[in-house]
């Protein structure tokens, strides 16, 4: 394994999550949330577990993201911040 590109996937996924969990903006979180399941998705086939890398794909990174997405649209604001 190329430990490089581990430690900077690895990055991608810390700054990813910190991120999610940090923005204000709901559509933002969603998209920085699916980023992060695609990093872990990279991660899981780097190390081999491509199952496990195919169910997060498809999961994490798509349906999640499609569902969160449809339910921020589906919301409204009530203040405008």
């Amino acid at each position: 394994m190329i430990w490089e590109l581990d430690m900077l996937i690895l990055t991608f996924v810390i700054i990813c999550g910190i991120g999610a969990i940090t923005v204000k903006d709901l559509l933002g979180a969603s998209i920085l949330f699916s980023a992060y399941s695609f990093m872990m998705c990279l991660l899981w086939s780097i190390m081999g577990a491509v199952d496990v890398a195919f169910t997060e794909a498809s999961v994490g990174a798509g349906v999640s993201t499609v569902l969160f997405v449809a339910a921020v649209f589906r919301t409204s604001r009530k203040t405008t911040d």
